[in-house]
């Protein structure tokens, strides 16, 4: 089998590229993907009770109109827009999200903590070498102790001390004293930062839903089942469990990068397996649990929950009843509780025993009345290998190495693990990259979503 573009991956951008060279009257393409449907990590499962549940907390927000577009065409109207509304459970109470904004909510002890922290003369004043020391620098001390530290390394199950934090630009908000002050004494909460404070969320079939009918427009070039095992960059052959072999001219990987640099390429040298090693995962338990409403105060507004605290196994809880209707299986009558934990050698879990210690942690953070565990409907589980892309220390220089080899070879790494940057995996990013990646090819436009340099 021969083609001229090549793509191993059926996910957000894997499937972005492929509609992108469709749309430009490109049709030697062939899409390989190991699983047997399309998505990736943006799948969506039905279970055996009729809840659909996703792969961690996605929401639809966009930095570009082509993919606003895009989503029109897939979607329509049959998709809800939502204000987001997230809260912090921190010192056995709730804090709006963003922490740092609303700590007026904090008991008396914490609440003193974390402006003392912000006070002059109390923050480190030196510039930081690692995620940890932004920490201090930033926020202070109490906001350290009482959310970033625990939170960070709940997340990411990496020790902050390991990672960078030149990445987080729009994802975190910086903290500004005299606002701070001024929410305290006015009673004020500030709940409105950030690129997702409003959202889109399909109406039917979760997040995997968008992914879904855009597969189904690529059928025809995708080959569903196949596990890429080797690739040879200088015959430009592909390689998969089953014994098919592509030839290609070009190669797209959507594909962890570690993979592809460290194990899958005939000729890789030390250079590149050392530089594959440097890049850094951790993997994510998705638990979903599934109840009956008791009474109208458990139906709450909230979208997603962020926890730091050791009373729970999981970093972010989200009300996926809230999502749709339609992510229940009896609409209006059913909570559906979206919990997510991480694990990594820095952080280990035993999986098995995370849906246990996940109910238990709903009991424990108010979530849910010991008296309804008995009442649980439903319970779904799934345990991802590569949950995030940690941007370690060491990523970028990684990168440098790995990246640039690839493209003299015609080999291009995108996406959430093909390029493993995190600040641009959001679902339009990871898109983008994909289109992006075509108009560079076929018109010569420069990529501006992603950049190894």
């Amino acid at each position: 089998m021969k083609t001229k573009y090549l793509i191993i991956g059926a996910g957000p951008t894997g499937l972005g590229a492929a509609n992108r060279l469709r749309e430009l009257g490109m049709e030697e393409f062939i899409i390989l993907e190991r699983n047997n449907y399309a998505g990736g990590l943006a799948t969506s499962f039905k279970d055996d009770a009729g809840f659909t549940w996703d792969i961690g907390g996605h929401v639809v927000f966009s930095h570009y109109d082509y993919f606003d577009n895009l989503m029109d065409s897939l979607l329509g109207d049959e998709r809800l827009e939502h204000q987001r509304e997230s809260w912090v459970r921190s010192n056995s109470t709730w804090v709006p999200y963003p922490f740092q904004n609303n700590i007026r909510h904090l008991p008396p002890e914490a609440r003193w903590e974390c402006v003392k922290g912000l006070l002059p003369g109390h923050r480190n004043e030196e510039t930081p070498t690692n995620f940890a020391e932004w920490f201090d620098h930033i926020f202070g001390a109490g906001i350290a102790k009482h959310f970033m530290q625990p939170y960070n390394f709940k997340v990411w199950a990496t020790p902050p001390e390991l990672m960078q934090f030149n990445w987080i630009g729009e994802r975190v908000s910086v903290v500004d004293l005299k606002k701070v002050l001024k929410n305290i004494i006015l009673e004020q909460d500030d709940v409105a930062w950030g690129p997702n404070n409003t959202f889109k969320f399909p109406l039917y079939g979760g997040t995997g839903e968008i992914f879904r009918r855009l597969g189904e427009r690529l059928k025809d070039r995708t080959e569903f089942g196949q596990s890429v095992v080797a690739i040879d960059p200088d015959a430009k052959k592909v390689t998969t469990d089953s014994g098919l072999t592509i030839e290609y001219e070009v190669l797209l990987n959507t594909a962890p990068v570690d993979i592809l640099a460290g194990k899958w390429l005939s000729n890789r040298d030390a250079a590149l397996i050392d530089a594959a090693g440097d890049l850094t995962h951790n993997s994510v338990y998705v638990g979903g649990v599934g109840l009956d409403i008791r009474d109208e105060s458990e139906r709450n507004s909230r979208c997603w929950m962020y926890y730091p605290e050791s009373d729970s196994p999981f970093y972010r809880v989200t009300n996926f009843h809230n999502y749709s209707p339609n992510n229940v299986a009896r609409p209006g009558e059913q909570l559906a509780f979206m919990c997510e934990s991480s694990f990594s050698e820095h952080k280990p879990e035993k999986v098995d025993e995370l849906m246990d210690r996940t109910i238990e942690g709903l009991v424990n953070t108010d979530m849910m009345d010991p008296a309804r565990v008995k009442d649980i409907c439903t319970k779904w589980e799934i345990a991802v290998d590569y949950g995030y892309p940690v941007p370690t220390l060491k990523r970028d220089g990684a990168l440098r190495t790995i990246q640039p080899r690839l493209e003299e070879k015609d080999i291009y790494s995108r996406g959430r693990f093909g390029g493993w940057k995190y600040e641009v995996s959001n679902m339009d990013h990871s898109v983008m990259q994909g289109v992006e990646w075509v108009e560079r090819m076929l018109k010569g436009t420069p990529e501006t979503t992603y950049s190894w340099e």
